[in-house]
């Protein structure tokens, strides 16, 4: 076993590369990244299919600290965002850090000498003073349970493991899903296969995406005047956060969405036949609104089936729905995540040997999505409550940076051992969530990914995202008990401040 490190990192997408380069910056040195793939960028390593990018603006999605007034179009692609990774990781040098191919298996918490051990598949043990998840909500697939799944006998894969090696050109392709990610993958193989059929089973409210590339002159002037990137990026933030008055106050508001998304059925898709089976049946905003200029007319073409009946099972040669097997040679699923499985599958051990699974038996719960009672050191990043409906998730991830960083200052400056939330302050956050939730478009009437099982809303959360910043702003030494024991070593001399 190495000797212990001050900080462990589970994961290396945004939340992982940024938390590490931020306790870099604060001149936390000791850091170690665990990796379970053979590259970082969490999510935009995996999904690669045909089509993959962000719905929110560019300028947005990116850290604050490390500007790229260089993005080649309004809204991000995938490589283009991975490659933005791989450049804070080498800038930050945040690369060295990182071992790849290391999947935790378990991380226990020994409370004598107030370290957590932290074990991964390929036999490592490390231990670590202080313990960051930064697993991210969309990183492990949902496969449906349908009958006869395993019988298929052509290839089938996942949207998030897209199997290049497949030729869908003059294929019969099914894609099973009309998610955030069917609907850039359904325009993509509407032009190259010879039929492709789409297994709707919930009807998504899609909206325009005002995409385009940015012009040379524009990166040239992004470039050259002071203030005004962060001029681009203030506006964006604005423009976006006010619809959060839709999600989480006045539902009513989504009346305007609504009818922009009414406008460009119509204008889209002339059948009213097939414009009926593509309106929702519950209210705008309760399910994950999209983005799509190509989606609806990628459906009317002649090559592409819409199909609504439930899917009864899978054949060796197809998809059975409403008593007719609609034969294929690929099955895509692109049927989301396990949203709610915050640190899935790992085992998570705590003080008296509480297990998270445990702990988080009625619903995930952590104060303020980053701290879990009974689980002292231990941080989420992107936790329970810290989703979005509305803005740029880095914004969040920012704000949890600062509030880890806080609690590190707090270790290394008392010379405690250990801190760990007190429940009663979970459980008050918990109270304020559900009471807030409820007033939300997230609870009219929908399921969606983010609910549990019982129907709870533990993802997102209800309110302004500049709240939450506030909120996150510094830990609150009344909401944690602690124990001594050894130390984090000091930071190097100079970097102090920063934290």
């Amino acid at each position: 076993m190495d000797a212990p490190h001050d900080v462990v990192i589970i994961g290396s997408g945004f939340g992982g590369i940024g938390m590490a380069a931020r306790l870099l910056r604060a001149g936390v040195r000791d850091v170690v990244v665990l990796e379970k793939a053979d590259g970082l960028g969490g999510t935009w390593r995996d999904n690669t299919y045909p089509g993959a990018a962000c719905d929110i603006p560019s300028h947005l999605y990116s850290f604050s600290f490390e500007p790229k007034v260089d993005w080649s179009r309004r809204f991000p692609r995938q490589q283009e965002i991975l490659d933005y990774l791989w450049h804070v990781a080498r800038k930050y040098d945040v690369l060295p850090l990182i071992r790849f191919g290391a999947e935790v298996t378990e991380a226990r918490f020994d409370e004598e000498a107030g370290l957590w051990r932290v074990s991964t598949s390929g036999g490592d043990r490390l231990a670590a003073r202080v313990l960051i998840s930064a697993c991210g909500q969309l990183n492990r697939p949902a496969l449906p349970d349908i009958e006869g799944r395993d019988s298929f006998a052509g290839p089938s894969f996942h949207s998030a493991r897209w199997d290049h090696g497949v030729d869908l050109s003059g294929k019969r392709v099914a894609v099973i899903g009309t998610g955030a990610s069917a609907i850039q993958i359904v325009p993509e193989l509407a032009t190259t296969a010879e039929r492709l059929v789409v297994f709707q089973r919930s009807a998504p409210y899609v909206i325009g995406k005002p995409d385009r590339p940015y012009r040379a002159w524009e990166k040239t002037l992004l470039a050259a005047v002071p203030g005004l990137y962060a001029l681009s990026r203030a506006r964006i933030y604005a423009l976006y956060e006010a619809r959060a008055l839709a999600f989480i106050k006045y539902p009513a508001l989504m009346r305007l969405l609504t009818w922009q998304f009414r406008r460009i059925l119509r204008a889209q898709v002339p059948d009213p036949g097939l414009r009926a089976r593509l309106v929702p049946d519950y209210p705008m905003g309760c399910k994950r609104i999209l983005l799509s200029d190509d989606y609806y007319p990628a459906l009317t073409r002649p090559n592409v089936d819409l199909v609504t009946d439930p899917i009864t099972r899978i054949t060796p040669s197809g998809v059975e729905a409403g008593g007719r097997v609609h034969e294929v040679d690929v099955i895509v699923y692109a049927t989301g995540f396990r949203g709610a499985d915050f640190v899935g599958p790992m085992k998570i051990v705590g003080r008296g040997g509480l297990t998270l699974d445990e702990a988080w038996r009625d619903g995930a719960r952590a104060h303020l999505g980053i701290a879990v009672s009974g689980f002292p050191n231990l941080f989420l990043l992107y936790g329970p409550y810290t989703n979005l409906g509305h803005n740029s998730i880095i914004y969040m991830l920012e704000s949890q940076f600062r509030y880890v960083l806080g609690c590190v200052r707090a270790l290394r400056q008392t010379g405690l051992a250990w801190i760990d939330v007190r429940p009663e302050a979970q459980d008050a956050f918990d109270r304020r969530m559900r009471e807030r939730m409820r007033a939300t478009v997230w609870e009219a009437g929908c399921a969606s990914w983010y609910m549990t099982a019982d129907g709870k809303v533990v993802n997102n959360w209800p309110g302004f995202t500049f709240a939450y910043r506030r909120a996150t702003r510094r830990p609150d030494p009344r909401h944690f008990r602690a124990g001594r024991a050894r130390p984090i070593r000091p930071a190097a001399a100079g970097r102090a401040a920063d934290l």
